[in-house]
């Protein structure tokens, strides 16, 4: 804070939990306790501008402040256009779809239009079926493709945040759509934490990739370089264009069709309690507790917490700030 003067959330996120050294990356969720700490004794200080709240050292000077504040909300207000969001969504997309087809999936969900114009306006999407061999959901998956003799279900989250296990809108609609479809959920998404994975995703059968990237469009390549500047927004991570990289096709080439079998074994094993974290009739940290029950970690009422981490409610208040 003292070398940028002022920062959103998601600015001391992508400098210290993203950036931060190899052995000493802080996840999200203790960046967040952190600041609160700081901001109740006093050191750091909060402004809300554009629907959004900025940090700053409290000594900083009134006027420095306003000043980076301004400057930066310009770059936050282009990057959070509706439109803009659209496009930049459906760049992961595109690249998933480009990944398969090299490898050949059968597979739903596509852009209609997808040779026929560039990525200045966005594609006409085909939505993959929300009715399977006689199981029903309520909305569609980004793709269901077919992969090692089974189906999965593939989410694309080209976001900012870090996906948590709390985070209702971004994890919860998979989770549920898959099990009521019985098909394997497979996220994919620029950042997972070791909670989602640890907690959730390995021992309940969902398959995850980290992009590690958020892709622009190729049209909106100058607001990517205004966004990943680092005396703005900071968002260094940002990489233009809609083809899969290395580690992506990868992902799809080699890595998906050996985890498939192992992963229906345990989604099948607990796809119950996903449905009851997804469904909002388990909260984050009944689930916890009853999927460690189950597992045999916890036993005879000793309840308490394990190497997992911070416990469930700590979670729980994560992104209220920012989001």
């Amino acid at each position: 804070m003292g070398r940028h003067t002022a920062a959103s959330g998601r600015t001391l996120e992508q400098k210290i939990a993203d950036a931060g050294p190899t052995n000493q990356r802080i996840e999200p969720v203790y960046l967040t306790v952190a600041r609160r700490a700081l901001e109740k004794d006093g050191v750091v200080s909060r402004m809300a501008r554009g629907g959004l709240p900025w940090y700053f050292l409290s000594t900083a000077n009134a006027s420095s402040v306003d000043a980076r504040i301004a400057e930066q909300l310009v770059v936050h207000e282009a990057v959070s256009n509706i439109h803009v969001n659209k496009r930049v969504g459906q760049a992961l997309e595109i690249a998933i779809i480009r990944a398969m087809r090299r490898e050949k999936y059968k597979y739903f969900g596509d852009f209609r239009d997808l040779d026929s114009h560039d990525d200045s306006s966005p594609y006409s999407r085909i939505e993959p079926p929300i009715a399977i061999g006689g199981r029903f959901t309520d909305g569609p998956v980004d793709f269901i493709a077919e992969v090692a003799n089974d189906w999965v279900a593939i989410e694309a989250k080209n976001v900012r945040p870090w996906i948590y296990p709390t985070q209702r809108d971004e994890l919860m609609p998979l989770l549920r759509r898959a099990v009521e479809l019985d098909v394997v959920p497979v996220l994919i998404a620029r950042r997972i934490p070791y909670v989602t994975f640890s907690e959730v995703f390995r021992p309940c059968g969902v398959l995850m990739h980290q992009t590690y990237n958020q892709l622009y469009p190729f049209s909106a390549a100058d607001l990517a370089k205004l966004a990943a500047q680092k005396d703005l927004l900071g968002y260094h991570d940002i990489r233009v264009g809609n083809d899969p990289d290395k580690r992506l096709s990868d992902f799809f080439g080699k890595n998906l069709p050996m985890l498939v079998k192992d992963a229906r074994r345990r989604f099948d094993e607990h796809k119950d309690l996903l449905l009851m974290l997804a469904l909002g009739e388990l909260n984050y940290l009944s689930f916890h507790v009853e999927l460690r029950k189950r597992l045999g970690i916890y036993v005879d009422g000793n309840y308490e917490a394990d190497d997992s981490g911070l416990e469930g409610p700590e979670y729980d208040e994560y992104l209220d700030d920012d989001e």
